[in-house]
C-alpha cells in the first residue's frame, strides 16, 4: 500500500526537480520535522504568514521574532535552510540545499484537502526524515519487525491522499498556478494570541 506513497513522492520530486521527496499529513508537519532534524534553537518569522508557524515555535519551545518580509511565493525561516513553500508551485523549482516544505491543502494549487511534502537533496537527511515522519520506522516493514532507532511522529501521507494526488497531478501540471505573496496574508501581530 505504501507504493502509492512512493510514487506520488516520486512524481513531485520530478515536477520540482528535487532528487527526493516526503510526503506528509501536512505542510505544517513538514516544517516541525525539519525544525526537529535540525535541532533549531531560533528562528525568524515573517509576520505575514500562516499562523501555524509561530505557533510551531511556541509547540516546540524554541525562541523566535518576527520580521517584516517582502516575499512571493516562499520564504525562508530565517537562521534555516527551510523554506516554507506552501504556496509555491513551480517546474524544476526546488532550491538545492533546502528542506523545502510544500502544502496540499484544499487552497493550494494541487489541492488534496490535507498533506505536504518536504523536498530535499541530501539522501541522509531524507532517511532519517522518513523514518521521522512515520513513528520512526520504515514504511515497508511491519513496525513488530524493526528495531527503532530515532524518535517519530505520526505525520505520515496515507496511501490514499497520495493517490488523490497522483489523479490530480497532471491538471495541476497543465494549469497555471496562482501567485501568492505576504500581502495575502494579515499582520500576525495584530492578533490578540500574540500581545
Amino acid at each position: 500500500m505504501f507504493e502509492t506513497v512512493s510514487k506520488f513522492e516520486k512524481q513531485i520530486a520530478e515536477h520540482y526537480g528535487a532528487p527526493f521527496a516526503i510526503a506528509t499529513d501536512s505542510c505544517t508537519h513538514a516544517i516541525e520535522l525539519c525544525l526537529r532534524y535540525k535541532k533549531c534553537s531560533k528562528i525568524v518569522i515573517p509576520t505575514r504568514t500562516y499562523i501555524s508557524v509561530p505557533f510551531l515555535a511556541l509547540k516546540l519551545n524554541m525562541e523566535w521574532e518576527w520580521c517584516e518580509k517582502e516575499w512571493e511565493e516562499y520564504y525562508y525561516l530565517g537562521n534555516t535552510n527551510i523554506i516554507d513553500a506552501a504556496v509555491y508551485w513551480k517546474k524544476d523549482g526546488y532550491i538545492p540545499n533546502s528542506l523545502m516544505c510544500l502544502s496540499f491543502q484544499f487552497q493550494k494549487h494541487l489541492s488534496l484537502g490535507r498533506g505536504g511534502m518536504i523536498l530535499l537533496d541530501r539522501e541522509d537527511d531524507m532517511k532519517v526524515l522518513k523514518k521521522m515522519s512515520y513513528d520512526g520506522r520504515e514504511p515497508s516493514i511491519p513496525w513488530r519487525k524493526q528495531n527503532i532507532d530515532i524518535v517519530g511522529y505520526h505525520y505520515y501521507m496515507t496511501p490514499e491522499t497520495a493517490q488523490t494526488g497522483i489523479n490530480k497531478l497532471p491538471e495541476a501540471i497543465n494549469n497555471s498556478p496562482k501567485k501568492w505573496k505576504w500581502t495575502d496574508w494579515p499582520d500576525l501581530r495584530t492578533m490578540e494570541v500574540f500581545k
